[in-house]
């Protein structure tokens, strides 16, 4: 029996799955994870790409941050891969319990998903942070120069940069599904982002899966790890029946 037959037959068995994925799950939707050769954390700016993303640097140099926000976050043309569809399709037979995802790109959703963590946010939500009136992703992204509010505040886009806390309510969504359910999927993900990464060790069930194109430091501790491409992957498993 091969790997994805193993899978297969995890998935087939399992009642409650949980999804966890990075950044390598929307690689192939044409969009650029961080720490691969070429990931973003390895282009040249005139700042490194973590100083960017960072709380600080957004307050104290806003129109840097834009320009390399729109530059390279900007996902509203991107389309979900097989990764997404076939998630979106599996939550539908009862199976899929939740998706937590570190991505911000906003393409589970547009699979189709309903049951979804944003640890880091979306860009789909932005918001000013004087009077908090909501805006939508194409205003910001339209915008030139710092986006900011009819009342005069500058637009924030609601997604976690560093040294910024997590969202209280995607936590607490993402640890009681990893309590509840039998098999967890991690996929696309160094696992090297902390604290999302250490959320896998509340996980009570039987399987964990990993799919990943590099190691990771978990491999040794789980039932099963795929060093092939996601969509490889996902392109051979079928749904299970409801």
């Amino acid at each position: 029996m091969n790997d994805i037959d193993k899978l297969q037959g995890m998935i087939n068995k399992s009642k409650q799955i949980v999804f966890f994925g990075g950044a390598g799950v929307s690689t192939e939707s044409g969009i650029p994870d961080f720490r691969s050769v070429n990931g973003l954390y390895n282009q040249k700016y005139n700042f490194p790409p973590e100083e960017i993303l960072s709380h600080h640097f957004f307050i104290n140099n806003t129109l840097e941050f834009y320009k390399f926000y729109r530059d390279k976050l900007n996902t509203l043309d991107k389309e979900p891969n097989i990764c997404h569809k076939y998630l979106a399709d599996l939550e539908k037979t009862g199976k899929l319990s939740m998706i937590i995802t570190q991505n911000i790109d906003g393409l589970h959703e547009k699979a189709g998903s309903k049951n979804i963590s944003l640890l880091h946010g979306t860009i789909y939500r932005n918001y000013c942070m004087n009077c908090f009136k909501k805006y939508s992703a194409k205003y910001v992204f339209n915008c030139k120069g710092v986006p900011t509010c009819e009342c005069g505040g500058i637009i924030k886009p609601d997604v976690v940069l560093y040294e910024e806390a997590l969202d209280d309510e995607s936590i607490t969504k993402a640890i009681n599904s990893l309590k509840s359910a039998d098999l967890l999927i991690i996929a696309g993900t160094s696992l090297t982002v902390y604290p999302a990464s250490s959320f896998i060790h509340y996980f009570g069930g039987k399987n964990i899966v990993i799919i990943n194109k590099d190691k990771t430091s978990m491999d040794n501790y789980v039932n099963l790890v795929i060093h092939e491409n996601i969509g490889d992957v996902f392109a051979q498993l079928k749904l299970p029946n409801k």
